[in-house]
Parts: C-alpha cells; structure tokens; sequence
C-alpha cells in the first residue's frame, strides 16, 4: 500500500508540472498578442534616402519610442514601421544613453494608436520566463522566447541581464518583457570581433534618462562625428558585452580602445583598470585606475580599483591610502571597510583593523568575511570572549564546521571546556573529516580531565593518518 501511495503522489506531480507547462504554453500567445502592438521596426535613411539600418523598438508612452543608440547613428532621418504595415515619422531624438546604447525617440502617430509597456525598475530573477518581440531580417514582429540565464553586476557601471532568447539583426532595441507583460530589459545586439553579442540592458536604464528637446538626427550625428565620445561608448558598450560573459582579455582590449577614441573617458578607463586586475596585470589596472581617478576625483569605486591593485603588489600604505579616501567619498559601503581592515591587518595595525572590521559589519550585519576577520583578530589578540561572541554570530549567517571550529578555539582558550567540546562536536558534525577539529576536541576532552574520550579522537586520527595524530598523542603522552 505504501509503495501504491508513493507511486500515486509521483505521478500526480508529474501530471501536476505537465498542466502547469501547458498553461505557461497557453498562456505565451495571449501575451504575445497583448503586447505584439506596442513593438514597432525602425528604419533610418542617409540624406540620400538610402537605408543605413534597421532595428526595433516600443512605445513606452504614446508619443515616444525606445531603441538603441546604434540603431540610429549616421543617419539623417527615421520612421517607425506599426504592426499593421503603418508607416509614421520619427520628429527627433529626446535623450540617448551611450553606455547602456539605449536612444528615446518622439514620434507622431495618431492618438490611440501606441500601446505603451509598462516599465518595471526591479531586477529580473535568474530562471524567469521571457519573450522578446522584435523585427529580425526586416520580419516584422518575430517572437523568440527564453530565460533569463544571468544577471550580473558590472563594477562601475550596473547590471546587464544574459538571456537565452536569440537576438538577430534587426531585433536590436526589441524589448524584453516578463510573463506578466513588464519590459525588464531592451535587447542589444553588439557585433565585436567577428562576435555577435546579445544581451539585454535593465529597463531601470530607461528611466534615467535626461530627457530634453528633441533634437534632429542631423544636429545628434553632426555632434557625434565632432566628438570622440561615440566612437568611445559604442566600444564600451561592446566591452561590457564581452565583461558580461567573463571575457576579461577581450572585454580590456575594447575598453583600451575607447580610451585610445577619447582619453578623458574615465568609465572606460575605470573598466579596463578593473579588467587587469582580474587579469592579474596589477600594474596596469593601477596604471588605468589612477587615470579614471584622475579624471573623476568623486568617484569611489575608482579609488576602491587603485585599493585593490596596490595591495595586490603588496604596496599597502597606499592600497590604505586609496580605500580610506573611498571611504570619505562613500561611507556607506561595507566592502571599503572589509578591505581597509584586511590592509591593516597587514600593515599590523590590530585596534584600527578591528575597528574597520565592526564598521563593516554594523553597516552590513551578515558581512561573514568581516565577521569572521573581526573574530580572527580578536583571538590573535588574545581578547577570546569577544572572538567568541563574534563567532557566534557568525554561525547565525554560516553555520559550518570552520565556524564551529573557530567558536570553540576561542571558548577554549577562554576555558570553558563545555562550551568548547559543544561546538567541536558541532563541527564535526558538519565535517567528521575535519582532522583540526577533532583534534581540538581531543585537547579539550584532555584539559577537562577526560583521557580516555581524548584518546578515542587519537584513534580516530591516527587510523586516518592524519598529522594531526601525533600533536593530539603528545599532549595525551607528555
């Protein structure tokens, strides 16, 4: 009968996950077709009234459209295509975003006409469904539907969001929509190196825009021709591409390259800083952030790249230097504090080290690598019932056999045996192969007076032929 019951439970999630997968697929056409009409194909014209490009785009209020930025460069003119055939103009251009590659476009199209989407600000959730409606080839209103694979935090300039849903030419500025009809993103097609890159950018992009008067396409690109900063960004923004997928080599030499089209571009400067230093090129990330620096005096997370990179070549006064000035910029950001505390640590500097580290932590109360730092140089200096009470917040936030064994070093040498042999059996627990644990415990099974449970964690080592055998016999064979 048990056997019958599991069976039947089995089955019935089975048909139960098969129903629900049928209804997200009867749901997908009726979103599709709610939101299909707010997609629209623009294409651009020279001033010969030759096509230069094709993409997408949407209405995100009834008058105004978003694309990208590279979808309308060099041209002279554009019109936006509707779903049925409908052709309007495009009156100029009310904002562009170069590094995200994003453009705002007022448009006249008869009242009633645009379906704007909803934007939404938050962050999508790795694994959520999505469509993407865009106009591929000249195909208008092509749907390709997927996941969102990743969302990444892009030190120095925000998230990008990887989805598995195919962009192909003439998609890009398509939007990006969740089950519930949301825009959390506008699809980016990047072409690199023989590369195509699709990625989407937050929709949170979207609305920080600086919206001003429209401005003609001929005054915009007359402007772009004249500076090297478009030439810079869409390099840039091609390098994020490649920093999204981990590429740092390919994502450096592209970020070089936009600083080479404009030297006073301090993002760039800053992500290729940052790049080298993943890369292990210290010196040129110090090189690269000093610049980005240099050019922005105010801004934090480029004093935190110099932090990085000189303490990596071991020059630790001024990785100091460079953390704490990111500090007095902003002084709200634990991992500043994490890190002024590990440099500290190895100028040997123990009080301000501590003190760095409950800065970090009163300011993110689950930093565990503070927590635990806060806990290590507290035992070091031999102030074990503080080191205990941190480890015993630590555990709240992980609970495993390192903390554990850490919480009962510290009741150890505080001499409360109890509480020691608790928390080395805890550890154990977690990792029965943690030979310094058991160990540990031996010596506090030893210290309370118990010989033979001492003796017991011996066996147990030295059957393992672990090195911590023969420490734990001396101490039981003195």
């Amino acid at each position: 009968m048990r056997i019958r019951s599991i069976v039947s439970i089995v089955l019935s999630a089975v048909m139960f996950a098969a129903a629900g997968d049928a209804r997200a697929q009867d749901f997908l056409p009726e979103l599709v077709k709610r939101i299909k009409p707010s997609s629209v194909a623009i294409e651009t014209f020279d001033a010969r009234e030759n096509t230069v490009a094709r993409g997408s785009g949407f209405f995100v209020a009834p008058d105004r459209v978003i694309t990208n930025r590279h979808v309308i460069e060099r041209s002279t003119r554009a019109e936006v295509h509707l779903l049925d055939g409908k052709k309007f103009p495009v009156r100029g251009i009310l904002a562009i975003d170069g590094e995200g590659d994003l453009a705002l476009l007022q448009v006249d199209v008869p009242e009633g006409t645009a379906r704007p989407l909803t934007i939404v600000r938050t962050a999508p959730q790795e694994g959520e469904s999505i469509v993407v409606i865009g106009n591929p080839f000249g195909l208008e209103g092509s749907v390709s539907n997927g996941i969102v694979s990743a969302v990444r935090e892009i030190p120095g300039y925000g998230r990008i969001i990887q989805i598995t849903a195919s962009i192909s030419p003439g998609s890009s500025g398509s939007p990006v929509v969740n089950m519930a009809g949301q825009v959390i993103g506008v699809a980016t097609l990047q072409a690199a190196e023989g590369q195509n890159l699709n990625f989407a950018v937050p929709s949170e992009r979207i609305l920080q825009l600086k919206i001003s008067d429209a401005q003609t396409f001929a005054t915009v690109n007359a402007e772009s021709q004249r500076s090297k900063r478009s030439t810079a960004e869409r390099l840039y923004s091609q390098g994020l591409a490649q920093l999204s997928r981990d590429d740092f080599a390919r994502a450096v030499t592209l970020f070089e390259r936009a600083v080479e089209a404009d030297p006073n571009y301090a993002e760039a400067w800053y992500q290729s800083g940052y790049c080298y230093g993943v890369l292990g090129r210290h010196g040129d990330s110090l090189r690269a952030s000093r610049q980005a620096a240099k050019l922005r005096p105010e801004w934090a997370a480029a004093q935190i790249n110099i932090g990085a990179s000189s303490y990596a070549l071991g020059q630790f006064r001024d990785a100091l230097d460079a953390y704490r000035q990111a500090a007095r910029l902003e002084d709200d950001n634990p991992e500043t504090q994490y890190a002024i505390g590990l440099t500290l640590g190895k100028l040997n500097r123990p009080d301000e080290e501590i003190l760095a580290y409950r800065r970090a932590v009163a300011i993110k109360p689950d930093h565990t690598g503070a927590i635990e730092r806060l806990g290590l140089a507290l035992f070091k200096q031999k102030r074990f019932a503080e080191a205990a009470a941190s480890f015993e917040q630590l555990k709240t936030y992980r609970p495993d056999a390192k903390t554990y064994n850490y919480l009962g070093e510290s009741y150890y040498e505080a001499g409360k045996m109890d509480e020691s042999i608790e928390a080395f059996n805890n550890a154990l627990g977690y990792n029965p192969d943690l030979d310094r644990a058991r160990y540990n415990l031996g010596r506090a099974y030893l210290k309370r007076g118990d010989r033979d449970l001492a003796s017991v964690q011996y066996e147990i080592l030295r059957s393992s032929r672990s090195e911590w055998a023969d420490r734990l016999y001396v101490l039981i064979n003195p």
